[in-house]
């Protein structure tokens, strides 16, 4: 801005000056929005995790349902994310420093643009948390499966034959008429047969089923027909199992997904939040307001 001096002398206005070159961003706004933001998402979060472990009663009664518990659990994480960042949208917005050369509405908008900076401020120191926490979590499972691995080292001979792949072939071509009578020889095969079935869809073949059943009766002492009931038993419980692994992890994966887009939409209505929540806090900036009954001198 330029000024005519009464003696044609052409005055500048420096803090004019000044303010046009520097950035409409107000930095320190938006670092104190972020902290406040996870502060009260830190504090909400302890709290309900809190409650929610009050829920579990470990060997006690009945177990709540999953499904209470997952909804309770989603809506307290929802409001905790979309309050945290409207905290700390409104705190920006009204310490934000406003420059007046600018009408209303732009205004407004510089204050919703500061909010959505602490809506992705928050959002990044948030992740970078929970990626830290996993790779925590991800080096505490590595240490186990080493020591794991160490161990498993020192397990018998006839172990590394579980897991070689050719084991259950091999077994068939050595089969005898008159099955020998060594539990541990007995267990090992029977372990190949039934991983081999899961390696399938899981049923196991007829020759097997027969197989077992003549192993069973030589190693126990039933009766034929005993001996194959007690294979047929044995094949359906495997069979039970396998059922509700998959069961278990498919319910897993839509749980997962379910979550994936809950999380995503949480985030769309808290930058919402955070944009609005700021431009009230810029017109309370603008208009003075004060809450007297709750914010006053003692």
């Amino acid at each position: 801005m330029t000024i005519d001096a009464p003696a044609g002398v052409v005055v500048t206005n420096s803090a004019a000056a000044g303010r046009d070159q520097s950035s409409y961003v107000d930095w320190p706004a938006i670092i104190a929005g972020i902290v406040l933001a996870s502060a009260i998402s830190l504090v909400l979060i302890s709290f309900g995790s809190a409650v929610g472990l009050n829920f579990l009663d470990f060997g006690y009664g009945d177990s709540p349902n999953p499904i209470f518990v997952g909804i309770a659990a989603a809506t307290w994480f929802l409001w905790v994310q979309i309050s945290s960042f409207m905290a700390g949208g409104y705190l920006t917005g009204r310490l934000r420093r406003r420059y007046f050369d600018a009408n209303e509405d732009e205004s407004d908008l510089r204050d919703g643009a500061h909010g959505l900076l602490v809506w992705a401020g928050a959002a990044i120191l948030g992740t970078v948390i929970a990626v830290g926490g996993i790779g925590a979590a991800a080096n505490a499972v590595g240490a186990a499966a080493s020591t794991a691995t160490v161990a498993a080292s020192n397990v018998a001979e006839g172990a590394a034959d579980a897991v070689d792949p050719n084991a259950y072939f091999v077994d068939t071509m050595f089969r005898s008429a008159q099955p020998a009578a060594d539990s541990e020889v007995a267990r090992g095969e029977a372990s190949r047969i039934f991983a081999q079935a899961a390696l399938g869809d899981g049923t196991v073949p007829e020759e097997d089923r027969t197989y077992l059943a003549s192993v069973v009766a030589a190693n126990t002492g039933l009766a034929p027909e005993e001996a194959q009931a007690r294979v047929d038993q044995t094949i359906a419980n495997v069979e039970a199992a396998r059922q509700q692994a998959l069961v278990a992890a498919r319910i897993a994966r839509n749980t997962a997904i379910i979550g994936a887009f809950l999380l995503a939409a949480s985030l769309l209505v808290s930058a919402i939040g955070a944009y609005w929540a700021a431009q009230k806090g810029g017109n309370h900036r603008d208009e003075n307001t004060v809450f007297a009954g709750v914010f006053k001198r003692f």
